[in-house]
């Protein structure tokens, strides 16, 4: 399990990295100012509040048993998907307060889940695997497992099967970040040459 500070990390410089882009850009033209910051920091606080969501129940487990495992909510495995509700009700509601509007709420919504994927892909690297789909399937997943499968074992179609959904997984979770940022201004823009 990596340290809660490399799951902030991965997801603010990897998943979030137009935002990290986006306010370098800014700060070093000049026209970062604290109006803002007024997007900025709810986005930090909820990307790394939720970002470290699945680890919640370890501070139980430390105090209870003394060990660092990962355990359940209940009857739920805090390192899957279902468990990210709370995550993203969380991300809503905080949007909610702040902004009052829902259209932003469901945003920083959709931020919080990128956040807490980030942590179930980053434990997926690390410790091979996660259980994603709890309740629907109740064993481990490993999304990278899959990328190291040859295809003179599977075959070609098995092979590009699994590399396709194995890299979209990833790529769902950096466009699911990318379009909640969007919605507070923190995007790449493309311009033609004329």
């Amino acid at each position: 399990m990596p340290y809660p500070v490399v799951h902030v990390l991965f997801f603010v410089l990897c998943i979030s990295a137009v935002a990290v882009y986006a306010t370098v850009k800014s700060f070093f033209r000049g026209e970062l100012s604290l109006k803002g910051s007024k997007h900025l920091l709810p986005l930090l606080f909820v990307g790394s509040v939720c970002s470290l969501f699945p680890d919640i129940m370890i501070v139980h487990s430390l105090l209870v048993n003394g060990t660092m495992e990962h355990c359940w909510a209940g009857p739920i495995p805090t390192h899957s998907l279902l468990f990210s509700l709370p995550a993203v009700l969380l991300g809503i509601v905080t949007g909610y307060v702040i902004y009052r509007e829902p259209r932003k709420a469901i945003h920083l919504g959709l931020f919080a889940e990128a956040a807490f994927a980030s942590h179930l892909l980053l434990d997926d690297i690390s410790e091979g695997g996660c259980e994603y789909l709890y309740p629907l399937y109740e064993k481990d997943i490993s999304v990278f497992s899959m990328l190291d499968v040859s295809f003179m074992r599977t075959g070609l179609l098995d092979y590009l099967m699994t590399s396709f959904v194995s890299v979209f997984l990833i790529f769902s979770v950096i466009m699911m970040a990318l379009f909640a940022l969007s919605e507070y201004g923190f995007e790449l823009k493309y311009r033609a040459e004329k």
